[in-house]
């Protein structure tokens, strides 16, 4: 067969697709032509030149405006064929037979912090994306293929509905399937019960799915497959029992990305980036499952490549596309890739620069070992800094063990990228109150890019386990403006959920708001760090919340103090280690927390203060971004032989 594999917007343009490099691999080993097909670069270019759109415009439907669904919206009007807002519902109805107004989405984007520039973009890409869809779909039916897959995650959705629609309409012969996150369960079933142009829907993994469904026979015994019968009807197969084992994980193929990359206009907004899996589900999930995390989806059990075969991947990969960039998407790090992956990655002359999604309770030599390896970026799931939080959202962690991942990190040269998140229910205002008040002590470790509402995502906890506080209600509000569907199948399409919130709210949620933001302002000007040597600590200040600028520490008591507040430590424990009890230690606690140097949670204190080595190269990578310090990567391959 001749396949074309779609990756429409909102797909990200910095990175080639997982899932088609993957589908790519396993349609050529069963002898297939295949062709991957990069329709979000077609529309950035197209875009560009006929509407004026810029890195921005594209990045507030691709990362920025997820929760709103504006992505998705946007290519609504091209999905049902025409753009004549239908009757709205009131909250009260339950059936939706059309699109809301066009102004109650406006104003839903507004109340969800929308500015009116972001508000006029997201009209004026719906009035031009049918143009876009029609010239895609043109192009393909020129030479039309036996096969077209989309692959849909995020805001892929209706991008990838309207090509297959309008596809359908000119070429009825081609055959259309769906895969991806979005069709992930009852969803996937949802898609194809509702839009008779999908002939197949993958549910689930597709290294073994895909290519059973292209060599015909019985179409019943492809786990999770969505098809239909004779008479059209659509026909949902049980999904697999067991996720598959690592070996049956492929290694992707992203042949022509770059060149395609390389050929748009988006090759002067991003720098390109491999994108790796080295596992699949989450270890820590597996014992106990954040309660608002769905990202795992129908398959939570961890398993992960052998490490020998997950470094040779990534070496191999790096070499054959001169990229050193490699961003990988597993949901946890394997604690057993420290001793192997991270230590070889560590002794080659390689210089890679890795992303990882971690656990907080890492320890020092771990973060240092990680930027020993390349890891320019870690993602630890901190989203909380308050211990009675983190216990809601069962993380299994304290609040001094992640501000003590933000110090580590950042003494060992690795930069942190984590949100703050609140509207847990059981949460008390004193859980912010006492964390807002110490946020100045934190100014110099990498800030959250914001805080906000936690959403209800389907496979959270949240979502299935009503007693732990939520009364969901309906899907989220973009599911009724975006679809022409009834309630009951929006409620199996959605992956976002809306419940009576909980939790913080009002005054106290703007003032957390506010103080992040004060976080991100001052960062790039603050710095706190330390260097112990020869019987002293010296302790550098530039934070704009303390008036101080060197200290230093000479007494034995301050010096031993200090120095057991590497690791979180009550006060009693303190007294206990420290020659002359609590009446030597409460003092030195109390100038430590006048200086900032102490940040506090419960009955545990630990100091905040970085090692002294990193922190100048820190601020230059956040003041200039990554590219600014970053080496052209065939100048570095070709000194290098990657074995």
């Amino acid at each position: 067969m001749r396949i074309v594999l779609l990756h429409m917007p909102w797909g990200a343009i910095d990175v080639p697709s997982l899932a088609l490099g993957i589908l790519h691999t396993a349609a050529e080993r069963a002898g297939h032509q295949v062709e991957v097909r990069y329709a979000n670069l077609d529309f950035v270019d197209w875009a560009a030149e006929t509407a004026g759109f810029g890195v921005d415009d594209y990045q507030y439907f691709s990362e920025k405006s997820y929760f709103q669904g504006a992505g998705d919206w946007a290519f609504a009007g091209a999905l049902y064929g025409d753009d004549a807002p239908a009757p709205g519902t009131e909250d009260g109805d339950d059936s939706t037979d059309g699109a809301v107004e066009f102004a109650s989405y406006f104003e839903h984007l507004a109340a969800n912090g929308a500015s009116e520039q972001e508000i006029a973009l997201t009209r004026a890409t719906r009035a031009i994306a049918p143009a876009f869809i029609a010239r895609l779909v043109e192009e393909l039916a020129a030479d039309p293929p036996d096969l077209v897959g989309f692959t849909t995650t995020f805001q892929q959705n209706t991008a990838s509905l309207a090509a297959a629609r309008l596809l359908k309409q000119r070429c009825p012969q081609v055959r259309t399937v769906f895969g991806g996150a979005n069709c992930d369960g009852p969803q996937g079933a949802a898609l194809h019960r509702n839009f008779p142009f999908l002939d197949y829907v993958v549910r689930g993994e597709g290294e073994a799915a895909f290519p059973a469904l292209l060599e015909g026979g019985d179409l019943s015994a492809v786990p999770g497959l969505c098809w239909r019968d004779g008479s059209g009807k659509s026909t949902a197969n049980e999904m697999a029992k067991r996720p598959l084992p690592p070996a049956a994980i492929l290694t992707p193929r992203y042949d022509g990305f770059f060149e395609r990359l390389d050929a748009s206009v988006a090759a002067g907004w991003v720098d390109p980036k491999l994108v790796l899996e080295g596992s699949r589900g989450c270890w820590w999930g597996e014992k106990h499952h954040c309660t608002f995390c769905g990202l795992n989806g129908s398959s939570m059990e961890f398993r992960s490549k052998p490490p020998a075969d997950f470094l040779a991947e990534v070496l191999a990969l790096a070499e054959r596309h001169q990229l050193l960039d490699v961003y990988v998407v597993d949901n946890i790090l394997d604690m057993g890739y420290f001793d192997t992956v991270l230590k070889s990655l560590a002794e080659l002359p390689v210089d890679l620069r890795l992303h990882f999604e971690i656990k907080a309770n890492l320890r020092r030599h771990q973060f240092q070992l990680l930027g020993d390896s390349g890891a320019a970026q870690v993602q630890p799931g901190i989203e909380n800094l308050s211990t009675r939080v983190l216990r809601i959202m069962d993380k299994g962690v304290t609040g001094c063990q992640n501000v003590r991942a933000l110090r580590d990190a950042q003494s060992a040269g690795v930069s942190v990228t984590w949100n703050y998140l609140y509207g847990f229910p059981g949460e008390q205002p004193d859980d912010y109150e006492s964390v807002i008040r110490q946020l100045p002590v934190l100014h110099h470790l990498d800030p959250p890019t914001g805080a906000g509402r936690i959403a209800i995502e389907r496979f959270s906890p949240y979502f299935d386990r009503p007693e732990l506080g939520f009364a969901i209600t309906r899907p989220a509000f973009q599911y009724r403006a975006t679809y022409r569907l009834p309630e009951s199948e929006l409620a199996e399409l959605a992956y976002v959920f809306t419940a009576p919130p909980r939790g913080i709210g009002g005054d106290l949620a703007e003032r957390l708001s506010a103080a992040v933001d004060t976080w991100l302002a001052r960062f790039p000007d603050s710095r706190l760090s330390y260097r112990d040597a020869d019987g002293r600590i010296v302790l550098v200040n530039t934070r704009p919340g303390y008036d101080w600028r060197v200290v230093e520490l000479t007494d034995p008591v301050e010096l031993a103090v200090f120095r057991l507040l590497a690791q979180p430590r009550s006060a009693a424990t303190l007294a206990a280690r420290v020659a002359g009890g609590a009446a030597v230690v409460e003092p030195v606690l109390e100038r430590f927390t006048a200086l900032g140097l102490l940040f506090h949670d419960g009955d545990s204190f630990l100091q905040v203060a970085v090692e002294s080595d990193n922190q100048v190269l820190m601020r230059m990578q956040h003041r200039h971004g990554p590219a600014a310090v970053r080496p052209r990567t065939e100048e570095v391959l070709d000194a290098v032989t990657i074995g």
